[in-house]
């Protein structure tokens, strides 16, 4: 079973968006895009989200490699 974990290489301000896209396999870059479009259309909820996320997912300890 796959866990889900925020990225340390991919990473912009926590690593969460870099880590789901690793997890889910799509580009960091759509995560990102996705989750600003969320913020604008949430009034900030998905702000709080991401960051009480970012509280309780672990930070990846192994660095993966693009093989």
């Amino acid at each position: 079973m796959r866990k889900i974990f925020r990225s340390i290489t991919n990473s912009r301000i926590t690593g969460l968006c870099g880590g789901i896209a690793e997890y889910l396999g799509i580009s960091a870059t759509f995560v990102r895009l996705l989750m600003i479009i969320a913020a604008f259309c949430s009034f900030g909820t998905t702000v709080v989200l991401y960051f009480v996320a970012s509280l309780i997912i672990p930070k990846d300890t192994y660095i993966h490699h693009a093989s």
